[in-house]
């Protein structure tokens, strides 16, 4: 009866001896949990205006544009996370106004687009040319051996570039920039690729901060009506606040008459009807083209030939203004606050002159 006892304890033993054991193989082979990279979601939604130089190994988001130690990921235009490796030395930029903030972030290029009316910026003319924005040549990008090419959705002469780039291993930054928040991202972007940090703490002190101090003091209780000419040689169009200008007008308080326009296929439909009635109190006039004779007789013939023009409150009052190119047709980018200036001098000449 002892003996049958002492076996049966020493199977119990044994058992708990096992149980143990098998706990404790167990535990030592879980997985240790990694610290991983924010998602793009929380990503987008850290603070704008940080500028702290990230440390080797940390992950710093800013303007949709997130930076490591080696790589810099954003979304281009079509909604495509894309990684960009640090530091490229041979880049072609095919898009003056990017070219002009890439050089302006510390960056260089070994091929360009030729001149336009927005010419490219100074110390980039010694670089190789291409061809045209609306038309570059594939065969002289590639001769180049790039291992980046900076484009804009704008031109589908670029994007149809992209399948062949990437099929040869060249990297792609193809981006829109419309407006403020799209240049704060590029100088983002570009000062993360050319590990700039001291160019991109610069650009934000002077833009931003010139920004938002110029439209901090814009009156509120003036709602001035605006309306935004698009003028051609071919062609006159309007532009609500869903465009460069139209943001500028729209920060500065004013109300641009197109924005109640509801069919998005008539949103830069020129109607001279709506017009009169709404009787804006200033019309600015952006231009596009070279031939400024055949610009101004477009105006002419769709708008001011008409009777009632005259009539309008802003030509009474001497506020039909021509803007000038370099502010408002072209991308202003670093000259942001002289833009933002500029239209604030002319809507509340009491609080900005």
């Amino acid at each position: 009866m002892k003996k049958t006892k002492f076996l049966a304890l020493l199977i119990i033993a044994l058992m708990l001896i096992t149980l143990i054991t098998g706990c404790s193989k167990d535990n030592s082979n879980e997985a240790i949990p990694e610290t991983s990279a924010p998602s793009t979601e929380e990503s987008n939604k850290e603070e704008n205006n940080t500028t702290e130089t990230p440390a080797n190994n940390e992950v710093v988001s800013e303007y949709g544009v997130t930076i490591n130690e080696e790589y810099v990921t954003f979304e281009d235009y079509t909604g495509e996370m894309v990684s960009i490796k640090k530091n490229p030395e041979r880049v072609v930029c095919l898009y003056n106004s990017y070219l002009d903030i890439y050089y302006s972030c510390g960056g260089e290029v070994v091929g360009r687009v030729e001149e336009s009316e927005e010419k490219p910026v100074e110390e980039s003319l010694k670089a190789e040319v291409v061809g045209t924005s609306g038309a570059p040549s594939l065969e002289k990008v590639l001769a180049l051996q790039p291992e980046l090419v900076i484009m804009t959705s704008g031109f589908s002469g670029q994007t149809e570039m992209i399948p062949t780039l990437k099929e040869n291993n060249i990297q792609v930054i193809a981006i829109k920039n419309d407006y403020l928040e799209d240049y704060y991202k590029s100088v983002r972007l570009f000062t993360a690729i050319t590990g700039r940090e001291d160019l991109y703490k610069e650009q934000m002190d002077k833009v931003k901060k010139g920004v938002d101090e110029i439209v901090e003091k814009a009156p509120t209780d003036e709602n001035y009506k605006v309306l935004i000419l698009f003028a051609s040689a071919k062609s006159l169009t309007v532009r609500n606040s869903e465009s460069m200008v139209g943001e500028m007008l729209k920060d500065l308080n004013t109300i641009n008459i197109s924005d109640t326009q509801t069919d998005p296929s008539n949103a830069k439909v020129f109607s001279m009807e709506k017009i009169i009635q709404e009787d804006p109190d200033f019309i600015f006039v952006q231009t596009m083209g070279s031939d400024h004779e055949k610009i101004m007789e477009r105006l002419k013939t769709d708008a001011q030939d008409n009777p009632a023009w005259a009539s309008l409150k802003a030509v009474k009052n001497d506020k039909y203004i021509v803007l000038p190119k370099d502010l408002y047709m072209y991308k202003p980018n670093d000259r942001y606050p002289e833009a933002y200036q500029g239209l604030a001098e002319i809507l509340y000449p009491e609080v900005y002159k």
